[in-house]
């Protein structure tokens, strides 16, 4: 294998990655694989606003669950045992959404894929951070935001694609109609994962922590060199006690309930949500057919910001260990807090047309569609990779899946509130109400981070304090 002059194994590294990574992947195009199809929801099921929302939204419901749970069984039965379960539950999860018939049956899976959509959340920055050099840990785990921001780009261009075959999503091919599809191809993605995921070794921070302090030094031996191996045992022993147990009670602290590093985590995850991102990403073809566009051209711009995301993921990638997470996190928090307020204007002054349906001048229009992608484009160079970075690493060895069980189901209890409520804030409000919520969100981040959090780059894990 190749091997850096400091004996590090990045032939390997690389791989494992990859392998990790490929949960961000099906993270993004599970996500990504209901815009698109709300019509074929609401014809199938017959649902109203509400009920619509419920219908996309119980996924995050499940994110929620089986972020907080992978996190806790990460640390029971390891990191790479609780992934393959996940990627099992993606396939069975995509193939039932794809043909039941019955709306019941369609929540109960989609809520299982939700499951492991928030186990993968979780867990695979997790993962690559317990892996990767300190050196280059970030720019390793904003990989999984490029896998993110890919599998939904592969979901918008998937959902086109089928829809243009069969001539709108409701059209059929082969004799199934294209929605429905839509949610079959996601089981492609998930079976590579869950055959990858057999080749990778286990967490040895974990190994660790179960005194496998054997099968540890192996992994690390074949990751770092016998000589940085043996140093690293040392080094993470040290940072668990005696009579280690995984619990919640390690994140609490006397006189609060959680540890000031928590709430860290806790205001990072709600917050990356709390700037509406996903209502871009969830309902991005709805969100554009509102402005007045028809299907096609809103499908399109889909695609459009998906492929402006991944640019925005790799300039992040490529700063992130040279100028620090914080940094990236507030000039993001003003970047996205300036778009927002644009898009707020734009559509302030929109008008309806005669079918009633919303309509937005020329110049709010480019207004309205520059600033989506230029707001886009900051999330991605900042809040979408830096969060998953900081989840991964911020929190010590003692509590790290503990702190990543109670931040994952923060933000996915966040990210459900927002998308869940959308429909009917839109329709109540005003698009214009509702993103100036977001852009309030926006800017209060700013100060938070600069308040809350400690600069991460370059450290050890072994190294954090909370």
């Amino acid at each position: 294998m190749e091997t850096t002059r400091q004996g590090v194994n990045m032939a390997l590294i690389t791989a494992i990655v990859a392998v990790a990574t490929i949960g961000g992947l099906l993270f993004g195009y599970d996500s990504g694989a209901v815009n698109g199809t709300q019509g074929g929801l609401t014809a199938e099921f017959g649902l109203n606003d509400a009920q619509l929302g419920f219908t996309v939204g119980v996924l995050l419901i499940g994110c929620a669950v089986g972020a907080f749970f992978a996190g806790r069984l990460a640390d029971a039965i390891g990191r790479r045992t609780v992934m393959i379960m996940a990627a099992a539950l993606f396939v069975v999860g995509a193939l039932i959404q794809g043909v039941t018939e019955s709306h019941a049956i369609f929540v109960i899976f989609r809520f299982a894929g939700g499951l492991a959509v928030g186990a993968a959340s979780v867990l695979s920055p997790l993962y690559i951070s317990e892996v990767a050099p300190a050196k280059i840990r970030g720019r390793l785990t904003t990989v999984q935001q490029v896998m993110i921001i890919s599998g939904l780009t592969a979901a918008f261009v998937v959902n086109y694609f089928l829809a243009q075959a069969a001539g709108n999503s409701l059209g059929e091919i082969g004799g199934t109609q294209a929605w429905r599809w839509m949610y079959l191809a996601q089981a492609v993605p998930a079976v590579v994962f869950l055959v990858a995921l057999l080749f990778i070794p286990e967490s040895p921070r974990y190994l660790v922590s179960k005194k496998k302090e054997e099968q540890a030094l192996a992994v690390l031996s074949r990751l770092f060199g016998a000589d940085e191996a043996n140093r690293k045992v040392i080094d993470i022993r040290r940072t668990f006690s005696d009579d280690y147990r995984p619990r919640l009670k390690d994140v609490t602290a006397p006189g609060t309930i959680f540890r000031p590093i928590v709430w860290g985590g806790i205001m990072l995850a709600t917050f990356q949500q709390f700037v509406g991102i996903n209502i871009i990403f969830y309902y991005g073809e709805t969100l554009w057919r509102l402005a007045g566009v028809s299907e096609e051209v809103a499908l399109e711009r889909n695609i459009l910001s998906g492929v402006v995301s991944i640019a925005a993921v790799l300039v992040a990638l490529m700063v992130i260990d040279k100028i620090g997470r914080k940094p990236l996190l507030m000039i993001g928090s003003l970047g996205m807090g300036m778009t927002l307020a644009a898009m707020t204007w734009a559509f302030s002054g929109a008008g309806t047309d005669a079918a009633g349906n919303l309509a937005l001048g020329e110049t709010a229009g480019w207004v309205a569609l520059v600033a989506a992608n230029l707001y886009v484009i900051f999330f991605n160079a900042s809040w979408g990779p830096v969060m998953w970075v900081m989840l991964g690493e911020m929190f010590p060895n003692q509590m790290r899946g503990s702190a990543l069980a109670l931040a994952g189901l923060a933000q996915w209890v966040a990210n459900y509130l927002v998308v869940q409520s959308f429909p009917s804030m839109a329709s109540g409000l005003g698009l214009a109400t509702v993103y100036a919520l977001y852009t309030a969100a926006a800017f209060i981040s700013f100060f938070l981070v600069r308040k809350l959090l400690t600069e991460t780059n370059g450290k050890e894990l072994e190294d954090m304090v909370g």
